[in-house]
């Protein structure tokens, strides 16, 4: 077994006090977002991971991609029969985690999920490159398939039908919109004393505010 107790990084990039964090939680959020994306050294900035809780009672997490997110919430897309769209129909709560190494920052997200209009994901669908239109059509996304040459055979045969063609927008494909009612900003700091300020949704829909040990 490797031993690795000596592997540890100091965290002194930046700091999270009461006297610089905003009132509303997805305000700060795009604050944070936008430093991320405007940093040369993070990769991805709106790659985040999705945690869902399976039938068997153990949550199961992936990475997948914010696509928009707003005064309401975050959105991504997916398949709406693969684990996690039924995971997120049986149990609509989920966990969000957004890790930015480089910044020494993580949020995580604990939201309610619900299906987006139709029309919005219409407008997202048609907005990709139609190899990744085609993509969604061909995958039966988390069932088991006999192998590679399964998935490219369907899509040789489906670029052939809708070469000059649209594709439609497959209805079992759509996006969830994540509601927040809690969210925590976490900021390495020295000596393991990290700062940890979480927002919870109160029943008048303000937000409280407090500060977690680390």
């Amino acid at each position: 077994m490797e031993n690795l107790h000596d592997k540890r990084k100091i965290y002194e990039k930046s700091q999270l006090l009461e006297n610089h964090i905003k009132e509303n939680p997805m305000e700060q959020f795009r604050n944070w977002f936008l430093e991320a994306e405007e940093n040369p050294d993070v990769s991805e900035a709106n790659a985040m991971a999705v945690s869902t809780l399976e039938n068997d009672g153990c949550p199961r997490t992936r990475m997948v991609l914010l696509k928009s997110f707003n005064w309401e919430g975050f959105v991504f897309y997916t398949n709406y029969e693969s684990r996690k769209g039924k995971a997120i129909e049986n149990n609509h709560k989920a966990c969000l985690h957004f890790f930015w190494p480089n910044l020494e920052r993580q949020i995580i997200i604990k939201a309610n999920l619900e299906r987006v209009a139709e029309n919005l994901s219409d407008g997202y669908f048609f907005s990709r490159p139609k190899g990744s239109q085609l993509g969604a059509v061909v995958s039966p996304q988390s069932q088991v398939i006999p192998d590679r040459n399964f998935l490219e055979e369907k899509l040789k045969d489906l670029e052939k039908e809708f070469e000059n063609k649209e594709v439609p927008r497959p209805k079992n494909w759509g996006g969830y919109l994540a509601k927040p009612y809690e969210i925590e900003f976490w900021q390495g700091r020295p000596n393991r004393l990290h700062d940890r300020i979480i927002y919870e949704l109160q029943e008048n829909f303000d937000w409280k505010i407090s500060r977690l040990a680390p």
